[in-house]
């Protein structure tokens, strides 16, 4: 597909909304960089779980394209090399990475399920939640 948007027609509307959306090039150069960085940086930052639930909701074809979109610009920021306070500095590294990852999940954060949490405490070997 040379045009990366993608016409929508939500909740009822009769306009419809034309929203870019992430290529497939750049999906795979998440794939590739988020899962080593993540796995690489886990144990240092509070937000591990809610950054691969993250990416496994963008990952389910279920997830609406605008919804995509947010979560692969979170996760795109995250693995940037060149961002708003560098990540090597101690204490401060991961600041500007949870707070878009924060503002990513406040506006399309209801679009994770249980599901994609299980896959990211998968991932990331942590305890898994019983079933009830």
């Amino acid at each position: 597909m040379s045009d990366p948007t993608e016409i929508i027609i939500e909740n009822g509307e009769t306009v419809p909304t034309q929203v870019p959306l992430a290529t497939e090039r750049q999906q795979k150069r998440t794939h590739r960089k988020l899962l080593p960085k993540l796995l690489r940086v886990a144990g240092r930052i509070p937000f591990a779980d809610d950054l691969a639930a993250a990416y496994y909701c963008a990952l389910d074809p279920k997830t609406p394209g605008k919804v995509k979109m947010v979560l692969f610009a979170a996760l795109g920021y995250f693995v940037l090399p060149i961002d708003a306070v560098p990540d090597v500095l101690a204490g401060l590294g991961f600041t500007d990475d949870a707070t878009v990852l924060a503002t990513a999940l406040g506006i399309v954060g209801v679009h994770i399920q249980e599901h994609h949490r299980t896959a990211a405490a998968r991932l990331l070997g942590l305890p898994q939640k019983a079933s009830t």
